[in-house]
């Protein structure tokens, strides 16, 4: 009796090695006692199956993701926070990647959304070497995972584009394992690099543009360095004799910010293309800027808000740093925009970056008549060669932010100002950063300043996923992630 339907595809083989045959094993025993294997056994604990036919993206992020460990902040069910591909719709609607796939820019896009170091090389703009010292690299090492967009058709197998991760690589016979998420059609296999390479080397027909590979690790390094300063730096400080009070104690973090503080405005900041939307908001973008500028109202509602205020706005020096980090809004968006750029384009990590022509900040209604800061940005590669509008969304932030500069387009306030982003921070750190104030009536006040207990429940939820996330990027930096591989406390 005929059914309907197809259960699986034989392996074309050759090119390809099926990864459970007597060849395919030897393969793996020889690779593992080379070294090559290091990324298999992390990324096959989370191996899994993509659940529709155009989601091979999306399988290979969650399945890379979950394996770095990366915590996505927001439940998948029941009480458990873990990336599933039904999470990753910040860069493309699910229905449209169900329907027609998902490019290679806007996998790299999810990517960064989820809170990943990324790294992504097209085929055209690197080599053959490139890409064999970028599987080396991963697959002797266990912190960093390759993902593969290449088409079937070099392989002689059936379908054309699709995304899987690298699990692993035979230096002798140059081979690389693909851990292909479309189990229901074809097992992992060995394949060879060159042959890889051939599949990498071609063309999306819906963008125009060639495919290739991402790496991915754990956090960005502007946070990393954040977060390591914050966390390993500022408890040093805090041991002073000097710090005596409140107003101590902030003046103290206030003198000792990291360079890069101001790119946190990065927390609250959304990028997108300008073409895709024009210059209106979409209904869903005004959705999350509102629960944006709600988080923000909690976070200058709080008393530690008030503390933070009053140092800002008494003392000349940090009113001045406060100024000059606020008048750099456009500077710090072009920077976002130029990485925005770069996301879309899939050209994370190359030499030729973006860099930003012009910005421009405008202002629309965003929810009843709060108004929404808009930077836009017109970028160009370092070849001068090719050109992308970029926008920068920016949540309102209602209260006062500067003493010492003014607003512009009538739309003062149109940001978030230093005291929002350094109350965050300071609610966001792990209470133990505090410990080392030797004033026992003064660590009692500012641990009531900083004390999660009380928040509102979307603040509080906020604010521990940010703590987590410092708890999580400090592991990485100091290579403890094998140690303890629960999400942090908080």
């Amino acid at each position: 009796m005929a059914m309907a339907g197809l259960y699986r595809r034989v392996l074309p083989s050759p090119p390809a090695i099926d990864f459970a045959s007597n060849e395919g094993k030897q393969l793996f025993l020889e690779a593992i006692q080379n070294g090559t294997m290091e990324g298999f056994f992390k990324l096959i604990s989370y191996f899994q199956t993509q659940s529709e036919p155009a989601y091979c993206g999306l399988a290979s992020l969650s399945m890379v993701l979950n394996a770095l460990s990366i915590d996505p902040g927001r439940k998948w069910k029941g009480p458990w926070r873990w990336f599933d591909e039904s999470m990753l719709d910040c860069c493309e609607p699910l229905e449209k990647v169900k329907a027609k796939g998902i490019s290679f820019g806007k996998v790299v896009c999810l990517a960064h959304c989820a809170g990943a170091k990324v790294e992504a090389f097209r085929s055209n703009l690197s080599t053959i070497d490139d890409f064999r010292k970028h599987v080396m690299a991963c697959t002797t090492s266990d912190d960093c995972h390759l993902i593969s967009s290449y088409h079937r058709g070099l392989f002689k197998q059936t379908g054309s584009g699709h995304f899987s991760p690298i699990g692993g690589y035979h230096a002798e016979k140059d081979m690389a394992l693909i851990l292909d998420v479309a189990r229901f059609k074809y097992p992992p296999h060995w394949v060879p690099v060159p042959l890889l390479w051939e599949a990498m080397n071609t063309i999306d027909e819906a963008t125009g543009l060639h495919r290739g590979v991402l790496l991915q690790s754990c956090k960005h390094e502007s946070w990393v360095s954040i977060s390591k300063h914050l966390m390993d730096d500022l408890p040093v400080f805090l041991s002073s004799e000097n710090v005596k009070d409140v107003k101590d104690v902030l003046s103290t973090l206030l003198s000792n910010l990291p360079p890069n503080f101001a790119d946190f405005i990065k927390w609250v900041a959304e990028v997108r293309r300008q073409e895709e939307n024009g210059q209106k908001l979409s209904e869903e973008e005004k959705g999350r800027l509102a629960i944006k500028e709600e988080v923000l109202k909690q976070v200058q509602d709080t008393p530690l808000y008030k503390h933070v205020t009053s140092i800002l706005f008494s003392e000349d020096s940090v009113c001045q740093l406060k100024a000059e980090t606020e008048s750099s809004l456009t500077n710090v968006a072009a920077s976002i925009c130029c990485q925005g750029a770069d996301i879309f384009a899939g050209r994370s990590g190359l030499s030729d970056r973006f860099c930003c022509r012009q910005t421009c900040v405008r202002c629309y209604r965003a929810t009843g008549n709060n108004p929404a800061t808009v930077v836009s940005g017109t970028v160009v590669n370092g070849n001068g060669n090719g050109e992308q509008g970029v926008d920068v969304l920016v949540p309102t932030s209602q209260a006062k932010t500067s003493c010492c500069s003014s607003g512009q387009n009538g739309c003062s306030p149109m940001h978030p100002g230093s005291n929002d982003v350094l109350t965050a921070l300071l609610l966001a750190l792990p209470p133990q950063t505090w410990s080392h104030i030797k004033d026992m009536k003064v660590l009692q006040e500012i641990e009531n300043l900083v004390s999660a207990e009380n928040l509102p429940p979307l603040l509080q939820e906020e604010i521990l996923h940010l703590r987590g996330q410092f708890l999580l990027l400090k592991r990485c930096k100091d290579n403890k992630v094998e140690e303890d591989l629960a999400a942090p406390p908080f």
